[in-house]
């Protein structure tokens, strides 16, 4: 099949990545009319988030019917709570049913983009030295792709295998071995179960625990499967109602801080349930206000801790030698592979890719101290660029994909008034969002932490928050602060007074 790799060096768009918010981008220009342009993909496949992460464990935790795309519903979910495998064959079938697949260019990692004011166009330059141009880009890299090792000093002078969670190793066998895993978060807790059941020894190295609640996850029989594919409107409705009940969390996320607390005393009845050692249950209690982090669902993580072969240490790790991790009680670990389940870079496009824009400017330098764009969706100074999921566009109580639907849909009415002022192929009309409603939008979005369960106000029942969603300066560049739908109804349309339109 022609992945178009030689013969279509330049596009009128150039979508970066081939995971949800790429394929979905691609859908919706087909859909639109729009037929020049590529999707360049790292990969030799697409998938995006869940082909990189194919550990053992790896389920989504946001319901089936809500994981999906609202205009390309699936029927044929399992499981309340779909496994890695299930969603990486849903999103390849969109690809193939709306013939997406045509328009892929795999093996093309973008490093460099450059964007030339007199020709109004991106130029765009991969690992292995090939060059693209488009008139417009839109970066759909993904939220999370980039893994985070972590620091430790001497970890290269492990003598066994050392691996990120996103970056699993088929080859090494962990049956009967001694495996150590740093952190406690999302694929920690999923990946954590099914090594404890092979390995002779498991070592959990917290930093801090994260508050977790039962998933409740159970299997979707083939009768209500049956029931989705031929009922209009039940799907829908069933995704309506989780749509809503995912919603009214965000009351204590984003204005009431305070009813999170009848949330922590499930999670704490939960963990007591079920953790017989009181010393272990200690350590694996939160000492923040639930949604601070992220919020985590799982039935069999806490099981893990009354098996014999199993260990929680809390005490910071200091260093790592060939044998093993030493922590600060002067205790050494001795184990035979070391897994890293330490997160990702999260919603930096410019982690991964030099992005040059109007005037020579370096967008890693503006962001030094923490990612800003307006909307999620652009970034002043950087004309015909358009971002999925850029800053502040991650929920902590709803689907993602409503996210990315709200903001390919915005993203296509912007590129529409460039359709309307560009009457011929060699004039180049330009989009790019004005400095002041970039940083009105930003003002505006600060402020709404304060009232938040991500900023503590000092109340007695409000526990300092610390997480990865806060940037080293102090800003938090990663959560949308307010519902899902004030996101959808702020960007119905887009203002034509927030951008400046120029033809060159």
């Amino acid at each position: 099949m022609d992945r178009m790799r030689d013969n279509a060096p330049h596009a009128d768009v150039i979508i970066l990545g081939a995971g949800f918010a790429g394929i979905c981008t691609a859908i919706k220009l087909v859909e639109s009319g729009r037929r020049n342009f590529i999707v360049l993909e790292k990969a030799d496949t697409p998938g995006g988030t869940w082909r990189d992460n194919a550990y053992p464990g790896c389920v989504c935790d946001v319901p089936s019917h809500l994981y999906s795309f609202s205009f390309a519903q699936h029927p044929g979910w399992t499981s309340t709570f779909a496994a890695q495998p299930e969603i990486l064959a849903y999103l390849r079938q969109l690809a193939l049913r709306y013939g997406i697949e045509r328009h892929l260019v795999f093996n093309s990692n973008v490093v460099r983009m450059v964007w030339d004011g007199p020709a109004a166009l991106w130029h765009l330059s991969t690992a292995d030295g090939r060059s693209f141009s488009a008139h417009v880009v839109i970066a759909a890299t993904g939220a999370l792709h980039v893994p985070t090792m972590p620091a430790i000093s001497g970890l290269d002078s492990f003598a066994g295998p050392v691996f990120h969670t996103a970056r699993w190793r088929r080859d090494v066998e962990l049956a009967g071995r001694r495996v150590g895993v740093i952190g406690s978060g999302a694929s920690a807790v999923q990946i954590i179960p099914p090594i404890a059941e092979v390995a002779e020894n498991l070592t959990i190295f917290q930093r801090s625990p994260p508050w977790i609640l039962p998933r409740g996850e159970r299997p979707i029989s083939v009768l209500s499967r049956r029931a989705f594919a031929m009922v209009p409107g039940l799907q829908r409705l069933v995704r309506a109602a989780l749509f809503w009940q995912a919603e009214a969390i965000a009351i204590g996320f984003t204005v009431k801080p305070k009813l999170m607390g009848r949330s922590q005393k499930r999670s704490a009845r939960f963990l007591a349930s079920v953790v017989k050692d009181p010393d272990t249950r200690a350590k694996l209690t939160p000492m923040y206000t639930m949604g601070c982090k992220r919020v985590l669902l799982s039935d069999d993580f806490y099981p893990v801790f009354n098996r014999s072969n199993v260990t929680l240490v809390t005490e910071p790790i200091v260093a790592v030698r060939p044998t093993g991790v030493v922590t600060a009680d002067g205790q050494e670990r001795s184990l035979d592979v070391i897994v890293a389940a330490t997160g990702f870079k999260p919603f930096d496009v410019s982690a991964s890719i030099h992005i040059e824009g109007r005037n020579g400017r370096v967008l890693a330098d503006e962001w030094r101290s923490g990612p800003r764009a307006f909307h999620g969706v652009a970034v002043a100074g950087y004309p015909n660029l358009f971002l999925l999921m850029g800053p502040n566009s991650a929920l902590g109580h709803n689907s993602v994909l409503f996210m990315i639907e709200t903001q390919v849909r915005y993203i296509l009415q912007c590129l529409s008034w460039i359709d309307r002022d560009r009457p011929t192929a060699r004039i180049g009309t330009t989009i790019e969002v004005r400095e002041e409603a970039q940083r009105d939008f930003n003002e505006r979005l600060q402020r709404k932490f304060d009232r938040s369960v991500w900023k503590s106000d000092g109340s007695p029942w409000q526990l300092p928050c610390t997480s990865w969603y806060m940037h080293e300066s102090g800003l938090n560049h990663v959560i949308w602060p307010d519902f899902s739908v004030a996101y959808w109804l702020a960007m119905r349309r887009p203002k034509r007074a927030d951008f400046a339109i120029s033809r060159s």
